[in-house]
């Protein structure tokens, strides 16, 4: 989500007073003991020495200002664990549309000790004031076999007027911005087992049905005006699709909500097959590899993250826009604006240097690189987009529950609001 000028200078200088609130919490070196001369008011050391006691007498401490009052009160009161745990099951859930969408929120009724403790439920329904929305429910049972295996069920609805589409390749420009409605209908199934420490494997299945129609922003033009199902397949006609796939993962994380060393590495491999029309069945892979490492006592962290993601069309078939890997955004290259680029195949990097500001507030700075491609074969680690950037990490009991990134590239700034870690 952009936001005008004025904020930003405000997120600047919160920047600046979270900076000096950190600088407060290192301790500083002893002064050095005042020598004979010092105490002698007689000599030029002895007059520095008296203005330095005059001036101490008229110091008062410090109070803390409205941010870090606001903190404190925040984490005394627990007013995030209240919001977040609800009551009785029913509490409110923050953000989990798409990026873009504008602030979302709505009410969820969520279960995790179902079946003496075996089963967790949930079921939510979220929007914003851009009239994006989602129903989904779910449920799983991660104990089966001991602990050794677990299973869940998931649905969901969704409808978003206006998804941004700039073309395809990553040759497109910043002003083909247009905009198509995307509404989608999913199953899913998934079981997986845990045969040793960190380490599972399992196989997912899925029903997708879509629905691509004009954008409704009246401030871009629709996809559909200026592109074509030769240069956008999928624009004029959607299928159904049914999707069966695998995936390995070896998480040694020591907390996935806010990671400060380990890692995190996984594979999947995906077959995409249109039920209905025959012309877009694909395989997908998707590879992504995270590594935390921490120095001074876990208070600072190096996180990195690798993802590549690589689309292949079975002989005469195409892979439909609205499944094409996607760039620009909150998640990958925050300095570009959200879906700036569609390929086939997409590779990102992320970097970031994170450290402990206060209890309940992390900082970064970052740097991101990335680039679609339209086949494997092309893919490239040369001519990379790249951004960089700052932002703040709000936690409870080291689980990231806001981000605020601030990004930068050659096409201007972005800033996001997200209710979720980046990786």
């Amino acid at each position: 989500m952009k936001i005008h000028q004025g904020i930003m200078r405000a997120w600047l200088a919160l920047t600046l007073l979270a900076c000096g609130l950190y600088a407060q919490n290192v301790s500083a070196p002893k002064s050095p003991q005042p020598s004979a001369d010092a105490a002698d008011p007689t000599t030029r050391a002895g007059e520095i020495e008296l203005q330095r006691k005059q001036k101490a007498t008229h110091l008062s401490p410090d109070t803390p200002g409205p941010i870090d009052n606001a903190l404190q009160i925040v984490s005394k009161k627990r007013i995030v664990d209240r919001v977040t745990n609800g009551i009785a099951g029913f509490r409110l859930h923050l953000g989990g549309l798409i990026t873009g969408s504008g602030m979302a929120l709505g009410p969820e009724y969520y279960r995790r000790d179902l079946a003496h403790e075996q089963l967790l439920y949930r079921a939510s329904a979220r929007g914003s004031l851009r009239k994006f929305y989602l129903v989904d429910t779910e449920i799983s049972d991660s104990h089966l076999a001991g602990g050794r295996a677990s299973a869940d069920l998931y649905a969901a609805h969704s409808d978003y007027p206006n998804v941004d589409y700039y073309g395809p390749s990553a040759n497109s420009v910043k002003t083909g911005r247009s905009g198509f409605s995307l509404e989608q209908t999913s199953f899913r199934a998934r079981a997986a087992v845990s045969p040793a420490e960190h380490f599972h494997a399992g196989l997912v299945g899925s029903y997708l049905m879509f629905n691509v129609g004009p954008g409704r922003d009246d401030r871009f033009v629709s996809t559909d005006v200026i592109y074509t199902e030769r240069t956008t397949p999928g624009i004029q006609v959607q299928s159904d699709f049914g999707v069966t796939g695998a995936f390995v993962q070896y998480d040694w994380r020591d907390n996935p909500g806010g990671p400060r060393h380990g890692g995190n590495y996984r594979a999947q491999f995906a077959r995409y097959s249109d039920i209905e029309r025959g012309l877009f069945s694909f395989n997908s892979l998707d590879l992504e590899a995270q590594q935390y490492i921490p120095f001074f006592n876990q208070r600072r962290v190096i996180a990195l993250r690798g993802r590549l993601q690589a689309t292949d069309a079975l002989p005469g078939q195409v892979v439909p826009f609205y499944l094409q890997p996607t760039l620009g955004g909150s998640d990958d290259l925050r300095g570009f604006r959200s879906f700036r680029f569609y390929g086939n195949d997409s590779l990102v990097l992320n970097g970031e240097y994170r450290w402990e500001v206060f209890s309940g507030l992390d900082m970064a700075l970052f740097m991101d690189a990335g680039r679609v491609f339209p086949n494997f074969h092309s893919v490239s680690v040369n001519e990379l987009e790249t951004d960089y950037g700052f932002g703040f990490r709000f936690n409870v009991r080291n689980d990231v529950f806001l981000r605020i990134d601030t990004g930068f590239s050659h096409e201007g700034f972005q800033v996001w609001f997200k209710f979720s870690n980046v990786f």
